[in-house]
């Protein structure tokens, strides 16, 4: 049985390194007020997707 297609694409993208903690240290305080693990990579997503006013893709954010 082969994985099941999905919408999303994977990009690279350089942050600075300072950028990456702040990032990691605001997904922590996320991740215990919501109960779930948040990661510095979701919040990226939340960034962008709130930003620019984004539909909900929820394909494989669920884990």
């Amino acid at each position: 049985m082969g994985r099941p297609k999905s919408n999303n694409v994977q990009i690279n993208i350089s942050i600075p390194m300072e950028w990456k903690k702040e990032l990691e240290n605001i997904a922590r305080i996320y991740s215990v007020e919501e109960g779930k693990t948040i990661t510095f990579l979701d919040l990226m997503r939340r960034g962008i997707q709130e930003k620019y006013q984004l539909g909900e893709q929820n394909d494989e954010q669920e884990t």
